[in-house]
């Protein structure tokens, strides 16, 4: 196992939900972190509860859509704690409604925040983690990365798209002494499904033929709360890949996660398409 004491780890999206219980964590475990989301008010209150002293957690309030706030999140960790050990990339949002009629330049937008931006924060931080021949990055990919589901398969495109970049650069990594591991969290208790419901309104309140689907989308979603499981689920993994001398190219959780996966391996394609599809 790898010492998480004095790690330098920054965490985007860090103000509410999986990246707030991995600040908690990681904290906890001794980590030094550069936290940051676009909600300053949160993300300063969260970094003073963690640690009053100001010396081991920075917050940084920066939009990772933004070029000059991702710099300025690389810039403060570099000015604060001199290196940066990991990159945790949990920023995202999701977007709902039939790809029918969802516009585009909201797809365009998903993606900016869920992919591109994500991999253009990578792109800053590895020549500090390759330079010091060690490092890891996070990536908060998702189930859904891997089982599409109707109605939200704008932001499950966004997902599977992740899967195939973290699995590119584990590769391209691997010989300067970089991990990239990817994390796919299940169906989680935060505040994600009700964020994304309402930054689609417009699309769901003029659903059209597909209004019917919405209410069958939304008993599932009640039936799944069931099984959901908690933030630091997620948090414990995170640490888990930040300690593992050797972390696995992937995880999952909670339960109901890991067995979703084991039937997409399993089960032919047919049977999983019946599963997910639209029902009223």
């Amino acid at each position: 196992m790898r010492s998480l004491a004095d790690q330098v780890v920054i965490i985007t999206g860090a103000s509410s939900g999986l990246g707030e219980a991995a600040a908690r964590r990681l904290t906890r475990g001794g980590a030094k972190l550069v936290i940051s989301a676009r909600r300053s008010e949160r993300l300063e209150a969260l970094a003073r509860e963690l640690d009053p002293s100001g010396q081991r957690v920075l917050a940084v309030a920066a939009d990772v859509t933004d070029g000059a706030g991702r710099q300025r999140l690389v810039d403060g960790a570099l000015q604060k704690f001199g290196r940066i050990d990991a990159l945790v990339n949990n920023a995202g949002y999701g977007t709902r409604g039939p790809v029918e009629l969802v516009p585009v330049e909201l797809i365009r937008r998903n993606f900016e925040t869920n992919l591109f931006s994500l991999i253009a924060l990578t792109q800053l931080v590895i020549p500090h983690l390759r330079e010091r021949g060690a490092g890891r990055i996070i990536n908060i990919g998702s189930v859904a990365g891997r089982i599409a589901r109707p109605l939200s398969s704008i932001y499950d495109s966004t997902k599977h798209a992740l899967e195939a970049i973290t699995d590119g650069l584990r590769g391209e990594l691997a010989p300067f002494g970089i991990d990239v591991v990817l994390i796919r969290p299940g169906f989680i208790l935060t505040g994600f499904v009700e964020a994304a419901n309402q930054a689609s309104e417009p699309v769901i309140g003029n659903a059209g033929p597909y209004t019917p689907y919405f209410e069958g989308f939304r008993n599932d979603y009640k039936k799944l709360q069931r099984i959901a499981g908690q933030p630091d689920d997620i948090a414990r993994l995170v640490e888990k890949a930040l300690t593992a001398r050797r972390p696995a190219p992937r995880y999952a959780a909670p339960a109901h996660a890991k067995l979703l996966l084991f039937l997409k391996w399993l089960l032919p394609g047919r049977v999983l398409d019946w599963m997910v599809r639209l029902r009223k």
